[in-house]
């Protein structure tokens, strides 16, 4: 299987499943209890928090573990939110279902939320977020880049424009992929297995000094902030997986080969790339082709042993179009002739010179069959 759906999922990494094996088993311990075992589980936890701290160059109390990226999500939107009874919240059209999806239900009640526009490399209206503020504006969600089509945003210009009023943003496609600058930022969410490390284990950065209301009653675990008992293996995998992935942030080998995927792949006729060139994510491919449809040639790489997908992992149970891509201006029959490729730090030259050749084979043989023609 040549694996490039990697936006939707990563495999573990062998140094990750290495460091997580001896809490799987042997040092079982609750880090809450007392004895010996619990006190091994805690100082797992504990490292493991200031180990990610201090890729982000923060201070270990500013890192929450939750279940994942959806959840620090939710987290950082609800937590901000509840402290409020009413007010208004700025988000964008292209954000991860996670962000979308409870800033609608909080508009169910009463909470106020802005969708700004793209321009057609995925990229927000800076005026438009400027002149969405309002004096009640309580929150703002942009993610760092997007998980369909690789853009990256320009956060810095977008802090600069929130001043004082809080910014979240969703960097679970960046963290361990590009730079990430914490001082632009209030609140980030940052999930595991998207940099090759177990699922159901995410984290929220929360600034010092920013409040939120907790989502999960019981326990005083994660400062208060996230009841519940710790997953102490997969914290530590997280972690590990960290520590590998921030050694090869914007991996040089990895952009050459997104690069010639992208070159040869536009060499196919009514073929284009749907992001930006320039600002995007190291390892995505996002491509929509005139009269193809993106299933079928899903299936047909399947089939050839080639893993890839439409869109989101979050959003292919649905026949709607991509909420992204028509965000960008594309119509709803281009959308639907969209492949995303996603790369990792295991993917090999053969592989995407063999997914070139299939890509091109299956591309023509669609056109052939396809009423519409080539």
């Amino acid at each position: 299987m040549i694996y490039l759906d990697n936006a939707a999922t990563t495999q573990i990494a062998n140094e990750v499943l290495t460091a997580m094996q001896p809490y799987l088993k042997d040092q079982y311990g609750n880090a809450s209890s007392l004895h010996k075992k619990g006190q091994e589980a805690k100082e797992a936890l504990e490292n493991s928090r200031k180990k990610i701290a201090d890729l982000l160059k923060c201070s270990p109390e500013e890192i929450i573990f939750t279940s994942g990226g959806s959840e620090s999500d939710n987290l950082a939107i609800k937590g901000i939110t509840y402290k409020h009874k009413s007010g208004h919240i700025i988000t964008s059209k292209i954000e991860h279902p996670a962000v979308l999806e409870t800033c609608k239900h909080l508009e169910k009640q009463d909470y106020e939320v802005t969708y700004l526009n793209v321009n057609k490399e995925g990229i927000i209206d800076l005026n438009q977020l400027k002149n969405s503020i309002k004096n009640n504006t309580i929150l703002v969600t942009i993610m760092h880049s997007n998980n369909e089509i690789g853009t990256i945003q320009p956060i810095d210009e977008i802090k600069k424009i929130c001043k004082d009023i809080p910014f979240h943003s969703d960097a679970i496609q960046s963290f361990g992929k590009i730079p990430i600058d914490i001082k632009n930022f209030d609140l980030i969410s940052i999930s595991s297995h998207k940099i090759h490390g177990p699922k159901g284990i995410g984290a929220l950065y929360i600034r010092k000094g920013i409040k939120l209301d907790k989502l999960i009653d019981g326990g005083s675990h994660e400062f208060n902030l996230r009841a519940g008992t710790e997953n102490i293996p997969a914290i530590v995998g997280f972690a590990k997986a960290s520590e590998t992935m921030f050694k090869e942030i914007n991996n040089k080998k990895v952009i050459n080969l997104r690069d010639k995927l992208i070159k040869c792949i536009l060499e196919i006729k009514d073929s284009w790339i749907n992001g930006s060139l320039k600002n995007r994510l190291p390892n995505n491919v996002n491509v929509s082709f005139k009269n193809i449809e993106g299933e079928a040639l899903v299936l047909r790489l399947d089939s050839k042993g080639i893993a890839a997908s439409t869109g989101s992992a979050c959003s292919t149970k649905t026949l709607k179009p991509s909420h992204v891509l028509l965000a960008i201006g594309l119509k709803p029959e281009e959308s639907h002739g969209s492949l995303r490729l996603t790369l990792s730090r295991y993917t090999t030259e053969k592989e995407i010179d063999k997914t070139i050749i299939e890509i091109k084979k299956i591309i023509k043989e669609l056109r052939d069959i396809t009423p519409f023609g080539g």
